[in-house]
């Protein structure tokens, strides 16, 4: 299994799982479509689903591209209908702890802490990579989860980053308290992992990094520090070719 990075911030996000047998998973379609193409290779035929965890553009900006070229979009029912996708025979709705089967996946939704409608992260599980714990755009996760492998999470700001900015007034108070209240820092990222059993865990990646109020060289070493693990800091074209269930 391999994970392609197309892109990782908040000007838009968007991920897939390439196995080495079976068809592909995207995660979020939140970049112009002809960047999801590309990193495809242009196989959409390819691709199992795509899974939007809400309706913001950073992470559903193409949805409806998506679902117009054959490719069916697994969603809470909340986010189809604030995209206007509710009616869309492409539209798959699944609620927190129901569990769906596409291809050789097995995906499990649980709620989140956003401020939208039904907002969902996922645990994913393939033979080749195991279990994938996928979060992002949540402040806080009041799950733990057993026998996981991989995880990709955000880890959008540190708090002593952004108080800074709005001292010296570079960032609003208004835009500091929605980045407190709809997103992780790296501190509640750091416990979430720390309060998870991380022994069969292979890779954890970085997603969703603020532009301004993160640091990406500290990020890295204290999530290292933190659990231990191979840490990578997600980047746009990035791949990790390594996303599998075991290290070898």
């Amino acid at each position: 299994m391999r994970l392609k990075i197309i892109n990782s911030n908040s000007s838009g996000n968007a991920y897939i799982l390439q196995p080495d047998e079976g068809k592909s998973l995207l995660i979020e379609c939140g970049v112009q479509f002809d960047k999801i193409q590309k990193a495809l290779n242009f196989n959409l035929k390819n691709v199992a689903a795509c899974l939007v965890t809400h309706e913001h553009g950073d992470h559903a900006k193409s949805i409806k591209e998506v679902m117009a070229k054959g490719i069916n979009v697994i969603a809470s029912h909340g986010t189809h209908e604030e995209c206007g996708t509710l009616g869309n025979h492409r539209a798959s709705i699944i609620s927190s702890g129901e569990t769906v089967y596409v291809d050789k996946y097995k995906i499990k939704a649980f709620d989140t802490k956003h401020d939208v409608k039904e907002p969902l992260g996922f645990l994913i599980n393939h033979p080749e990579s195991g279990n994938i714990l996928f979060l992002t755009d949540s402040y806080y996760c009041e799950y733990t989860f057993k026998n996981l492998n991989n995880i990709i999470v955000e880890a959008n700001y540190c708090q002593t980053i952004l108080d800074r900015r709005l001292v010296t007034g570079t960032s609003p108070k208004f835009l500091r308290d929605r980045v407190i209240e709809s997103h992780m820092s790296l501190q509640t990222c750091k416990e979430l992992l720390q309060a998870n059993d991380l022994s069969q865990v292979n890779n954890i990646v970085l997603i969703h990094l603020s532009d301004g109020n993160s640091d990406v060289k500290r990020f890295k070493k204290e999530v290292e520090e933190a659990t231990g693990k191979m840490v990578f800091v997600a980047e746009a074209g990035m791949v990790i070719e390594n996303f599998n269930k075991t290290a070898f």
